[in-house]
């Protein structure tokens, strides 16, 4: 069954049986750090480009907590997307993801399909319910209600982008006497949705246009896939992608066997392609690779994977 036609980034990133690559910015190795330098980001996202990836992605993290580990690469998503969406033409600009309770939805539904507009169509927006405790105090909101605020805010964002929409909800009252203005520039903005969002697995299938989940074992992410696909309602009449982030800190032998690092392996290339062949087989349709705590020279092992996986998953 095929993924609904929703806009340019979804569609080329997400394909029916097949795998294709992404890249997490920021694009270093910043293991000894929480905050990245964010140096040469500009270039490299102009090599990813180059090179063939199908996507590159940002994240939404609104205070540095250092306990959690990781900043992100620190810019605000929508900010940062706009400045890339000019120096970009063909790959995806992914952000997974807004987490929806933090932020009003009518800004960003106005963000979103601003972006979704500026690249025409390129952007793919990822939505999460958040999960740092601390962020919520420093806007008044309840960290026990995310997961209420989350399903609101996504059905805020859906009903903006109708014309002179009619809805309410605790986030206020669109009365049909003005409108949200830009209307994505694809058939809808998609949502895809991370984790759980403390939502469950029937309301994820139904509402998201795809899911974004962590690394598993394979046999359990075979599971989680197969479950969130059976659960679509039939009468969408479309299937729904999945798509895994992995940390990946390459080897400079080919055939390093895979050794566990967080949320992925150090591993050689042999072994890394062996690992994409399953992923493929359980039905992952998009791997973001997060380069993190690879320990060789970045620009090396970007044309390295561009060389040896983009012709083995990408379609033509």
């Amino acid at each position: 069954m095929k993924f609904e036609n929703i806009n340019v980034g979804f569609n080329q990133t997400f394909v029916p049986g097949l795998l294709s690559i992404g890249i997490v910015i920021p694009i270093e190795n910043y293991s000894n750090s929480t905050v990245p330098r964010m140096k040469d980001h500009m270039v490299r996202v102009k090599l990813v480009e180059e090179l063939g990836f199908s996507a590159v992605w940002v994240r939404d993290v609104a205070l540095h907590v250092p306990e959690f580990g990781d900043a992100g690469q620190t810019f605000d998503p929508f900010t940062y997307l706009g400045f890339l969406a000019g120096v970009t033409n063909k790959i995806t600009l992914g952000v997974a993801s807004i987490a929806l309770p933090l932020r009003h939805p009518l800004h960003i539904a106005k963000a979103a399909a601003t972006l979704d507009n500026l690249t025409e169509g390129r952007f793919v927006m990822g939505v999460a319910s958040g999960d740092r405790p601390e962020e919520y105090p420093s806007m008044s909101i309840d960290f026990n209600e995310r997961s209420k605020l989350f399903r609101d805010s996504f059905e805020y964002i859906r009903q903006a982008s109708l014309e002179f929409p009619v809805f309410e909800n605790i986030y206020g009252h669109l009365n049909g006497r003005a409108d949200v203005l830009p209307k994505p520039f694809g058939k809808k903005l998609p949502l895809m949705v991370t984790g759980h969002s403390r939502q469950d697995i029937s309301w994820i299938s139904k509402h998201s246009d795809g899911w974004m989940y962590y690394p598993r074992n394979l046999y359990m992410q075979e599971y989680n896939i197969r479950e969130f696909r059976e659960s679509i309602p039939k009468d969408q009449g479309v299937d729904k992608p999945f798509l895994q982030p992995l940390y990946v800190d390459l080897h400079s032998n080919e055939d390093y066997k895979a050794q566990p690092i967080h949320l992925g392996f150090r591993i050689g290339i042999n072994y890394l392609i062996e690992y994409l062949d399953h992923l493929k087989t359980v039905g992952v349709n998009h791997l973001a690779i997060n380069l993190r705590f690879n320990q060789n020279r970045i620009e090396d092992t970007l044309e390295l994977l561009a060389h040896k996986l983009l012709p083995l998953y990408h379609k033509d």
